[in-house]
């Protein structure tokens, strides 16, 4: 259910503390899976992101999450999931001249709270990143991530034959000699 995102410059150990955390929530007896760098970029790794979320299963990202505008889709999986998130920062490590650039996280966003950070070999804070992920409750989705109601079956019927008779109308008042401009006069079908 939870999506934990890691981040941090290349060698700072992101794929390190990813089998660590895999290791330490896999022990509570919950289906973890980590999804690394996909084949098709950021759209696939988007998409290998929402089908893994579930209502059991937690999800750790090791791939992908230099950018906030990409934490910030991840933000919104979760919102459209309902399901509760966190940032790992692993902090060190070296821009990498092939690596696009690295915008460090900021707590004040968002989508990059809760924020943990790990320096080093320090151990991670499991207590708190549980918490965060069973504990809490997922942000409340918007309109942005709310699913939108299905039409009635028979919308696109009405809507077919409701075009229909306007544009009778409309062929019907051209050939008694209407003017453009001209209004004319249709009645409304309920």
């Amino acid at each position: 259910m939870p999506l934990v995102v890691l981040c941090g410059l290349p060698g700072s150990g992101k794929s390190r503390r990813a089998e660590e955390l895999r290791g330490a929530l896999s022990a509570e007896e919950r289906p973890v899976h980590v999804v690394a760098e996909a084949a098709g970029g950021r759209a696939a790794l988007r998409a290998e992101v929402e089908r893994r979320l579930s209502r059991r299963d937690v999800v750790i990202v090791d791939a992908g999450n230099e950018l906030k505008s990409f934490r910030y889709e991840l933000y919104c999986v979760t919102k459209h999931a309902g399901t509760p998130h966190c940032l790992l920062h692993c902090s060190g490590g070296a821009p990498h001249p092939s690596a696009g650039p690295f915008e460090t996280p900021d707590s004040r966003n968002r989508w990059d709270r809760p924020l943990f950070i790990v320096h080093g070999q320090e151990p991670l804070p499991l207590a708190e990143i549980r918490a965060a992920l069973f504990e809490s409750r997922p942000p409340p989705p918007n309109q942005s991530t709310r699913s939108q109601p299905l039409q009635s079956a028979g919308f696109l019927h009405q809507l077919d034959r409701v075009t229909q008779e306007v544009l009778a109308a409309v062929l019907a008042a051209q050939r008694s000699g209407a003017q453009p401009g001209e209004l004319i006069q249709h009645p409304v079908t309920p």
